[in-house]
């Protein structure tokens, strides 16, 4: 009698699953909602860093500001990231209505 008994817990063999870490939403993120991939969003979002860590933010509509990259991979390097420009739209060179086009400013416009 010196040893305690100890209670049998079910023996079946049950699938052993990784439990998600607690920040990845179950549902899809509402803007400002933390993120890893743009489909952890909700429609109309993409999920893009914002300091050190990604949130969802929405997509960029006609007239919005966008980043334009000259070189592929520089869009990894920004700390306060854009969405895309929504479909049927593309980041171009605003046009100016004065002289000689100073402005660098890109802008989300129809194709």
């Amino acid at each position: 009698h010196g040893a305690p008994e100890l209670d049998e817990i079910g023996t079946e063999a049950l699938p052993r699953r990784t439990p998600a870490p607690a920040w990845i939403p179950t549902a899809k993120g509402e803007e400002g909602d933390f993120c890893l991939r743009s489909s952890d969003c909700a429609a109309g979002l993409c999920c893009a860093r914002h300091f050190w860590s990604k949130i969802c933010k929405p997509v960029l509509r006609e007239g919005q500001v966008c980043t334009r990259h000259r070189r592929k991979g520089t869009h990894g390097l920004e700390i306060f990231q854009r969405c895309q420009c929504a479909e049927g739209l593309s980041c171009r060179l605003q046009r100016e209505q004065g002289p000689a086009d100073t402005s660098r400013l890109h802008t989300c416009q129809r194709h």
